[in-house]
């Protein structure tokens, strides 16, 4: 009886060691990744949101040429803001990385139906890495889980 119990707790640490990659190959991809996370978030706070925070003309015209307005600039900067930070705080990274691939796609259908798809490669080509980060930092959600649950 206690064979079983110990190999059953046990296994989750065998399978969470082996969703990490070893050696000097694990750490590049670790490195790798990490650096995509801060250029995103850079990216994300200050040349997406920034603009809209501060109702840079270029936002403003935007979301008053579509007709959200101020409201709506404002919200989306929030939220872009929000999830620049959330990228770099560990329990958060997948499900910001998440988020922002959804307002990613939101983007994507708006420069499609209301600027023609002028500039409709850019939310694409963040989905990618947003998409990414998302899966590869996927373990942290249970522990996000267990502590919405506390």
């Amino acid at each position: 009886m206690p064979e079983t119990t110990a190999s059953a707790t046990h296994a989750p640490a065998v399978a969470s060691a082996a969703s990490v990659p070893a050696g000097r190959s694990g750490r590049g991809a670790r490195i790798a990744l990490r650096a995509v996370q801060v250029l995103l978030a850079l990216f994300f706070a200050v040349a997406s949101a920034l603009p809209k925070l501060i109702a840079h003309a270029s936002a403003a015209e935007t979301f008053d040429e579509m007709g959200w307005g101020n409201a709506g600039m404002y919200a989306i900067g929030i939220l872009e803001l929000a999830g620049a930070i959330a990228l770099l705080v560990p329990v958060l990274q997948s499900v910001a990385a998440t988020a922002l691939s959804a307002l990613m796609v939101g983007a994507f259908v708006v420069q499609l139906t209301y600027f023609d798809g002028e500039n409709a490669a850019t939310p694409l080509v963040l989905l990618v890495p947003l998409l990414l980060v998302a899966w590869a930092r996927r373990e942290h959600n249970a522990e996000l889980l267990r502590l919405v649950r506390a």
